[in-house]
């Protein structure tokens, strides 16, 4: 999480109850109780959000729970002043559903996923693009609450560099703000799946970022033609 998100939360007043969507790898010491599918037991994999000998969430708030199973969360609606999802919902097969849940349990609250500037680039994981374990590509609008989620394409790493892929040189150089998205929210947040009904208006997105930000690394244009040839192959084979 930014650190300065985590100083936000964590000056809130203690009486501010807090619920960390998905915390497991990285709990948020601050929040009250955990929602996530693995146990408390083996919580932090990469670290904790806070000081951990300041944990306020319990064994006993720490609750087991598939967020994806469409199994609605196993609290009362605006039950939470602030419900925490970071780094979660590009991970997930339904982040739809998870917002939806998140509306409707929290009163307000605030989301954090890697930009559209990171996981389009070259280098952050290994020799393909973004995170390798990530299912979407993710954009946030902060003045409507709203998250859209586009499936992220295995064209992506097939591509070298091109015109809708940043190089590992731009990834290198990108600071902790410009690695992630954030979006705080009160009172409701909605989300959709974005679909492209042909080929020439998915290749516009992908590129809209890259054609807004100078790449010095970056290989000739030509992704565009590349991209369109797969797309339209995929769709013809049975």
């Amino acid at each position: 999480m930014l650190k300065e998100s985590l100083a936000r939360i964590e000056a809130l007043p203690a009486e501010v109850t807090v619920l960390d969507v998905g915390g497991w790898a990285r709990p948020l010491a601050r929040a009250n109780a955990v929602l996530d599918l693995m146990p408390y037991a083996t919580r932090g994999l990469y670290g904790v959000d806070g000081d951990r000998s300041a944990e306020r969430f319990t064994v006993d708030s720490w609750v087991q729970h598939d967020i994806c199973s469409r199994v609605p969360f196993p609290y009362d609606d605006d039950a939470f002043d602030l419900v925490v999802c970071s780094h979660t919902l590009e991970d997930i097969r339904d982040p739809i559903w998870v917002v939806s849940e998140l509306s409707r349990i929290g009163r307000a609250g605030y989301v954090e996923v890697p930009s559209r500037l990171e996981e389009q680039s070259w280098g952050v994981n290994g020799n393909y693009v973004g995170w390798s374990h990530h299912h979407w590509l993710v954009d946030v609008d902060q003045a409507a609450q709203h998250i859209d989620f586009t499936f992220k394409l295995h064209a992506l790493h097939q591509a070298g560099g091109s015109d809708w892929t940043f190089s590992s040189h731009f990834a290198a150089a990108l600071s902790e703000q410009e690695r992630v998205s954030t979006l705080w929210w009160e009172g409701e947040l909605s989300a959709r799946e974005q679909l492209f009904d042909g080929v020439q208006a998915l290749v516009e997105w992908l590129e809209t970022p890259v054609g807004a930000h100078f790449d010095p690394g970056r290989a000739r244009p030509g992704g565009r033609a590349r991209l369109g040839r797969r797309l339209r192959r995929a769709r013809s084979s049975p």
